[in-house]
């Protein structure tokens, strides 16, 4: 269950924040060569130009490096710690390898400290192992699946996210995706058992402005609030409805489609929702 508080404060009268009961003790050192510092952008690109408003300040982070490929085939790790990772909204597992090896990899939802994991093509078929498609059961919950044969994990690897295995033919798996999409993957692709951990991330609500600041996400001003010159919703007498929903740069912003016509849809099977 999530977490509320008493309010005691004002900040915390709404306020709800994950359990993160599945979490190990934060006694548990992270090995330094997991580690690595992050540097701000602050939403901008290669020419200091912001390309992403609202982004800056926040907490100072380090950044775990997370193990998305798992090609350390055939040999069994054992997890040692669930822990918390500020850049990201799932957990993340510490595993130590047979061979003495350390790796994080994203943490699926009933992992347990002492379970075991591994990359083989063999059973079992359990939370935490990953395998390539191809000789994975169907009907199989799985997150962290690849794209590309070896290049790593790119899809669902979000907070409570999965998708499910649902055929293979002539060398491609078809994965119904959280969004609903139905698509083909190459069958060498891998993927990981399971559902990605901390579900009740969806259900936080961040309770003050402060917050959001620590998160280094800046105050918005809405477009209606504005003045003609400045947004396309701006002005008007009176509190203004703002006429239709879009951005600054008048891109309509509700049921408005903005994916590239030159992106090919030639694997999905089925569009999302």
């Amino acid at each position: 269950m999530p977490k509320t508080f008493r309010p005691v404060t004002p900040g915390q009268r709404k306020l709800v924040q994950p359990s993160l009961h599945e979490l190990s003790p934060s006694d548990k050192a992270i090995p330094k060569s997991l580690m690595e510092p992050k540097k701000k952008k602050s939403g901008r690109n290669h020419n200091g130009h912001i390309t992403c408003r609202h982004k800056g300040g926040g907490h100072k982070r380090m950044y775990r490096l997370i193990d998305f490929k798992r090609d350390k085939e055939n040999i069994p790790a054992t997890v040692e710690s669930i822990q918390y990772d500020p850049n990201r909204s799932a957990h993340i597992a510490l595993l130590s390898y047979k061979d003495g090896e350390k790796r994080f990899i994203l943490a699926p939802q009933g992992l347990k400290v002492g379970s075991s994991v591994s990359t083989s093509d063999e059973p079992p078929f359990q939370i935490g192992c990953c395998m390539r498609l191809k000789f994975m059961p169907l009907g199989s919950v799985i997150h962290n699946i690849e794209l590309k044969p070896g290049k790593g994990g790119q899809l669902v690897r979000s907070a409570g996210l999965s998708a499910q295995l649902l055929a293979r033919s002539n060398g491609y798996a078809t994965i119904r995706m959280p969004s609903g999409e139905v698509r083909m993957i190459n069958e060498s692709c891998r993927a990981t058992f399971g559902a990605v951990s901390n579900s009740e991330h969806n259900l936080r609500v961040i309770g003050k402005a402060g917050r959001s600041r620590w998160l280094g996400i800046r105050p918005t001003v809405r477009g209606v609030a504005m003045n003609p010159v400045d947004h396309p919703m701006g002005g008007g007498e009176g509190r203004g409805k703002g006429n239709i929903p879009q951005s600054p740069w008048a891109q309509f912003a509700k049921g408005y489609r903005t994916r590239s016509n030159k992106k090919s849809r030639k694997w999905v099977v089925k569009e999302r929702r």
